[in-house]
């Protein structure tokens, strides 16, 4: 059965893209269109690719409650920082993506032990990573050490050849064994194969005791795919690429026209 607005429960929003604006600001119109549903009684959660210190202050500013996903689920937890499921990336397969990247022209960064490790300052995103990791990187020559222990890997390039053959390669490799996808067109991000929206959307709804059909969901890039094909309303941005467009239910406008705003008024207009 079609899931129409008023059977929703819960909604779950990406980050990136999404939630915030280009300069990763979260716009008022957004905060008080969240408030509004949840005084509806419709739950509202997160899901990103961030790292838990880029997602707190999300959850914070917007006070929410029910559990939030980072890492596109691999780390499900509480605003109060209790963890409730982590998954990190296999020691071999990590390594085995850091070889793929060496002499690839694309920068490293590595998330481990609640920080963000880069290979180097000089990339043009460094600067919109601090917000969105809340957090400095630490700048590392050697990543070994760290594999064993990765929550998640982004290789960074402007150049989308380089990330398309990581992503080939790295799926031929290890797609059986870990969740590659681009979450930015200059991120390519690997994480465990568990921790990817559509497994982190259902631990979302389970932890606050929904049904997936209940569950609408926003999302903007490919990462966001497998939670747009599992929840009862997916939702994509105005900005998305056309295969995210083809996922969704409804398309609502870009992240820098209030687009989840848009969406949640709809909702609650349809209910």
């Amino acid at each position: 059965m079609t899931t129409v607005a008023s059977d929703i429960r819960l909604v779950v929003s990406d980050v990136d893209g999404t939630l915030v604006d280009h300069d990763k600001v979260l716009r008022p119109a957004t905060i008080d269109a969240v408030a509004r549903v949840r005084a509806a009684g419709v739950g509202f959660t997160v899901i990103s690719a961030r790292p838990p210190s880029g997602v707190l202050p999300i959850a914070k500013a917007l006070g929410l409650d029910d559990p939030i996903g980072a890492f596109n689920g691999g780390a499900v937890f509480r605003r109060d920082g209790v963890v409730m499921e982590e998954h990190p990336v296999p020691g071999d397969v990590a390594s085995g993506m850091l070889a793929l990247a060496r002499g690839s022209g694309a920068n490293v960064w590595v998330f481990a032990d609640g920080r963000w490790h880069a290979d180097t300052l000089d990339n043009p995103h460094v600067p919109r990573e601090r917000i969105s990791a809340d957090q400095e990187p630490a700048i590392v020559g050697d990543f070994a050490p760290l594999a064993a222990r990765a929550g998640k890997i982004t290789f960074v390039s402007d150049d989308p050849p380089v990330l398309a053959r990581l992503l080939e390669e790295g799926r031929a490799r290890f797609g059986g064994r870990a969740t590659i996808a681009l979450s930015q067109t200059y991120y390519l991000d690997v994480t465990a194969l568990e921790a990817n929206k559509g497994n982190g959307v259902e631990a979302l709804a389970r932890a606050a005791g929904v049904d997936l059909a209940a569950v609408m969901v926003i999302g903007d890039m490919p990462n966001d795919l497998p939670m747009l094909e599992r929840a009862g309303l997916p939702v994509a941005m105005g900005q998305a690429p056309d295969e995210v467009r083809a996922a969704a239910d409804w398309i609502t406008a870009s992240n820098d026209e209030d687009g989840v705003a848009r969406a949640l008024d709809r909702l609650l207009a349809e209910r």
